[in-house]
C-alpha cells in the first residue's frame, strides 16, 4: 500500500515526486528489505519527510540519477546517509542520466568531437557504441548499446577518472593540387595495362 508524501508549504511538487518515486524504486528493487526497515506503514509519511529535509538541497534530478545509480551497484536497501553521497557524487559530476546521454547523442550534429556536452562520458558513449550505429537503429536496438557504454563510462568517471576533450584534426598547411585529367589518364591506363584489362 503507497502512502503519498503531502506537505502543505515549502518543497515544490517536483521534489516531492522525486522523493516518492525513490520510495516506489526503492520498494521495487529491495522488497523484502524494504518491508522488514519500513515495517509500520504508518511511519512512511514521517520517514519521507525526514529523507526530503535532508535531500531538499538537491536538483530532483540529481536525487533520481542518485538512486538509479545506487540501485545499479548496491545490493542492500540504502541508508539516508548513502544517499545523501550519492547526490553528492552526481551533482558534482554532472552525469545526466542515462536516457537523457543518449538522446543528446543520438542528436549531436557532426563534427561530433566539436560540441559542447553536457559531460564528455556521453562523447564517448557514443563513440563507443559508434554514431553510425546510433544514428541507423531503433532506440530498443540502440538505447541498450550506448546505456552499456555509458555506464561503464560513469563508473570510471565516480572512481576518478577524468575524461579528456577530443580534439579535432587540424586542416592541413598545404593544399595539394589535384591532378590534372592527362595524370589521370595516365594513371588509369597504367593500372589497366597492370591488371591486363
Amino acid at each position: 500500500m503507497k502512502k503519498n508524501l503531502t506537505i502543505e508549504a515549502g518543497p515544490s511538487e517536483t521534489l516531492i515526486d522525486a522523493i516518492n518515486q525513490v520510495f516506489a524504486l526503492l520498494e521495487l528493487n529491495y522488497h523484502n528489505q524494504f518491508y522488514k526497515a519500513f515495517s509500520k506503514p504508518e511511519d512512511l509519511p514521517q520517514i519521507k519527510r525526514l529523507w526530503l529535509s535532508a535531500l531538499k538541497r538537491f536538483e530532483p534530478k540529481i536525487i533520481l540519477q542518485a538512486i538509479k545509480s545506487i540501485i545499479e551497484n548496491n545490493e542492500f536497501l540504502p541508508t539516508l546517509a548513502s544517499m545523501i553521497k550519492a547526490c553528492e557524487a552526481s551533482s558534482k559530476l554532472g552525469l545526466p542520466e542515462a536516457h537523457a546521454a543518449y538522446l543528446e547523442a543520438c542528436r549531436a550534429p557532426s563534427p561530433k568531437a566539436s560540441q559542447n556536452w553536457s559531460h564528455l562520458a556521453v562523447y564517448y558513449a557514443g563513440r563507443a557504441a559508434d554514431w553510425y550505429f546510433l544514428q541507423n537503429n531503433s532506440e530498443h536496438i540502440a538505447f541498450p548499446v550506448f546505456k552499456q557504454h555509458y555506464q561503464e563510462l560513469c563508473q570510471r568517471v565516480r572512481l576518478g577518472e577524468k575524461l579528456t576533450a577530443p580534439t579535432l584534426e587540424a586542416l592541413p598547411q598545404k593544399i595539394k593540387q589535384a591532378a590534372s585529367k592527362e595524370a589521370l589518364k595516365a594513371e588509369f591506363s597504367k593500372l589497366r595495362n597492370s591488371l591486363d584489362i
